[in-house]
Formats: structure tokens, sequence, C-alpha cells
């Protein structure tokens, strides 16, 4: 059965979802070589600062079918580099390989690329046919289009609240809405992200490690708004876990290359915090950022629309009366769905 561009991207984007949580601040890609209808070599972006995709396909390619290389189409789903960063430019590494032509889901918004990737192939005689599946590469990369063409992070709001919509009680005592099922969902939902935010009466009150550690990958680099430093230097976020940056009026550590330690990052004042903290993450490179309390932040990205999803879990068994609103979405919303675990029902808002 002859297969058509759209199949073998397709199945460039599900090789690239293996990268999900361990390519950041790199994209997500995918890439295949067919020869005559036949996949003779599969690759995706594993790591960041290892090999891209289209390395590790061709690499893939074994000893018989090297000859068919240079008769082969390459499909990879996000336009190859031309530039040298952490690795070697992609194109040239085509070019070297002779491959007469290649197919592309959607160019690269990085301005070191963006189109100079495609340029370089067709210079050198390659074919090259893009646009393929477009709307799906790009959506898979939603956080790496926002963040370059926004110069700021993916903002994914998310919190968890009863059936009368209230998140916590009026006390210190923290409240376990969500249950054991969904918990392990929001920790895969942590490693699938940059950063992860809360402000000083979260990191007060509940004390959280904010890893996630109830699920496998790289744990998020642990965001705090403590404008005064009220939060305890003994609390459980300024652990080695993962790295954590304090967001404070007062005093500044801070630089580009974050490891496992504790740093300040020193904001000018207290109004247009959020701003201020999208900012400061794209100066850290700091791609994506799962924002999880509480309800006074949550409401401030909300109020100033600086968010790309909302992520409600709401426990319908569980009512409590009395205590904290849960926050208010202003506005109308572009997509909308909702499945349940158990207890549980889920709702992304987009």
């Amino acid at each position: 059965m002859l297969q058509t561009d759209e199949f073998y991207m397709q199945r460039c984007l599900q090789l690239a979802k293996l990268g999900a949580g361990h390519v950041a601040p790199n994209p997500m890609v995918g890439s295949v070589l067919v020869y005559k209808n036949r996949i003779i070599g599969e690759g995706y972006h594993k790591k960041y600062g290892e090999a891209h995709a289209e390395v590790n396909c061709i690499a893939s390619v074994e000893d018989q079918d090297i000859q068919f290389i240079e008769r082969s189409t390459l499909y990879v789903s996000l336009e190859p580099g031309a530039h040298y960063g952490k690795t070697p430019p992609c194109s040239d590494l085509i070019i070297r390989k002779k491959i007469p032509k290649v197919v592309i889901g959607c160019r690269d918004p990085f301005e070191e690329v963006n189109g100079k990737g495609i340029e370089k192939l067709e210079a050198a005689g390659v074919s090259v046919v893009t646009g393929i599946l477009e709307k799906n590469c790009k959506e898979l990369n939603r956080r790496f289009f926002i963040f370059h063409a926004k110069q700021r992070p993916y903002i994914i709001l998310k919190w968890a609240q009863t059936s009368d919509k209230k998140i916590a009680v009026n006390s210190d005592k923290p409240l376990k809405i969500s249950n054991e099922f969904t918990n392990r969902l929001v920790h895969k939902w942590r490693s699938e992200e940059a950063a992860i935010l809360v402000g000083t009466n979260t990191a007060l009150a509940d004390d959280p490690l904010l890893t996630n550690r109830l699920w496998s990958g790289k744990n998020p680099v642990r965001l705090v708004i403590d404008k005064e430093l009220k939060v305890p230097v003994d609390a459980k976020i300024f652990n080695s876990d993962a790295p954590t940056v304090v967001f404070n009026l007062h005093k500044s550590t801070i630089n580009t290359e974050l490891s496992n330690e504790v740093y300040y990052y020193k904001i000018e004042n207290a109004t247009g915090l959020c701003k201020q903290v999208c900012e400061a993450c794209y100066r850290l490179n700091i791609q994506s950022i799962l924002v999880e309390g509480g309800a006074k932040l949550l409401q401030s990205f909300i109020d100033e629309n600086l968010f790309d999803e909302i992520r409600i879990i709401t426990n319908e068994n569980m009512k409590i009366g009395n205590g904290l609103d849960a926050p208010l979405i202003n506005g109308s919303i572009a997509d909308y769905t909702s499945y349940r675990i158990n207890s549980d029902i889920i709702e992304f808002f987009l």
C-alpha cells in the first residue's frame, strides 16, 4: 500500500512525543527516512544538548539499507537547523548524506533558523516540501512557538477545587482535594513543564516539595514569589531535589545556568508581578510554567490575561461550605474538554 506524506509525518509526531519532558527548551522533533514506501530509519530528539531527530534517524539505518539513503525521502516534523548550537546544524548532515528530498511539517520560529534551514537545503539542490500536517506539528510544540513568538513562557494555570468551588479551608491546614489517581496525573503534568510556580501563602501553608515524585522524568524548576522572604530556609521547597528561584524585593543571586540550588531574583516592585516573572523566565530560558497557586496568584494571571491553558480538577464528592474561593475565569474560552478520574472531573480550558 502506497503511503502518503501525511502518514509518514504522523509517524514523525508519534516519535517526537517520546521526547516530552526531556528536550526543553528545544522543541520535540521526530524524523523518518523512507525508501520506496519503506521506512528505513527513525529517530527523535531524546534529550536537550544531545543529537537531534535527523541525526538519530540517519544513524538508525541498518547496514544493508545505507546504500539507499541517497535515494530516500527524509520526513521531519520541524525545519532542520542551519546554525551551530549545542550540536551541528542538521541541514549540513542532510546535504552531506546526499538525501534528495526533505518533507517538513512546519518552519522553526527560532530566529537562528526560521527559513534558513530550508534555504540552505534548497541552495544545495535538495527538493523541499513544507506544511505537511502543519497545524499538528505546531500544536505539538506550542510551548516552543509561544516562547519565541511572544517572548514569554507558555503558561498553564492549574488548581483543584471542591464541588462548591473552594480551594482551601479558612485555616493554615492544607486541604487534600484531588484523589490519588489524579495526583499522579498532576505529577505527570509537572514532568512535562520546565517550571512550577507558587506564591508565598502556598509555600508557607502547604510546605510543598513541588517535585514530580509520583511520576518519572526531570523535576521542574521551582519558582516561588516571596516578596518579603517570609518562607523559612528549612522549607521543603529549598531542598536539593531541583533548582529553586525566589522572586523577591530585596536581593539577587541568579545566573543563567541553574543547578539544584536556591537562587534569588530581585523584582522591581510588587505591581505587574506576573509580567516580571514571565520576563525573568524568558531571560532564564524557562519555556513553560505550571502555576499551582494560590488563589490570589492564579487570579492575577487570569486578570492580566497571561495564560495559555487552564486545568481545573473538581472533586464532585467534596463540599466544605466556608472556605477560600477558587479563581474566576474572565471572558470567553476558545476551546474546552473534560474527562473523569473517579471522583474528579478534569477540565481543560484553552
